[in-house]
């Protein structure tokens, strides 16, 4: 993959993961609040906890940061993969976000 084509994925997943809370917000009372700075998104729920969501452009991978601890993917067969093999990215943040916010939330590519 070419640095343009793994910027232009990147940039993607981080507006469907900041439609994503946009939807979850006007569907649900969950108040994930969501903040860009550059290549990287922050999602803070109402507890106060975080899941942090960022580029990483030399590696060509998503960064996910969670309670739960941190996760790392890379674009394989059409989908954001964990490097360690554990699932998709949406389905991963879909679980973390529910656990943090103490509800079923859903994020979708």
């Amino acid at each position: 993959m070419t640095d343009s084509e793994f910027m232009d994925r990147a940039e993607a997943l981080l507006k469907a993961v900041e439609t994503g809370c946009d939807c979850i917000n006007d569907e649900t009372d969950a108040d994930v609040d969501n903040q860009r700075v550059g290549g990287m998104v922050t999602l803070t729920f109402a507890n106060h906890s975080q899941i942090v969501i960022n580029q990483q452009k030399p590696l060509h991978e998503i960064w996910l940061a969670t309670r739960a601890g941190g996760f790392h993917y890379r674009w394989l067969d059409g989908f954001w993969q964990d490097t360690k093999g554990q699932g998709e990215f949406f389905a991963a943040l879909s679980s973390n976000a529910s656990a943090q916010a103490g509800q079923a939330l859903q994020f979708q590519p």
